[in-house]
């Protein structure tokens, strides 16, 4: 093990010994530096393209007539959870989400932290 880090030391200290290659290729590109800046650019107008498609795709304004179905959606429900006022009306006869039964029901639970001290 030791041998294998002493032939490593030894060749860094070789190849920082040699002067620096000047020649006639000395600071030229290769043509793979080329290939990589060709394949970036056709990869960015590829990537335009799509988004240019992607953005034709939406409406003009995003102003909606009914807004119902966004303020749902905000609010955290679907269009399938919110039930329609008609239908719960007709369903539910004369008794509605906010009669009088309902919130009677909802005083009579105890809240949280209004249980008595257990000492």
């Amino acid at each position: 093990m030791n041998t294998v880090l002493t032939l490593a030391n030894e060749a860094a200290f070789l190849l920082a010994d040699k002067p620096p290659a000047k020649g006639p290729e000395f600071g030229k590109a290769s043509p793979i530096g080329l290939l990589v800046i060709v394949l970036l650019l056709v990869a960015t107008f590829l990537l335009i393209r799509s988004m240019n498609k992607q953005l034709r795709k939406l409406p003009e304004t995003f102003d909606a007539d009914n807004p119902e179905p966004d303020q749902a959606f905000d609010d955290g429900t679907v269009a399938e959870d919110v039930p329609d006022p008609d239908a719960v009306a007709d369903a539910a006869g004369a008794q509605t989400p906010g009669s009088a039964e309902t919130r009677g029901a909802a005083e009579q639970v105890d809240e949280p932290g209004s249980s008595p001290d257990r000492g």
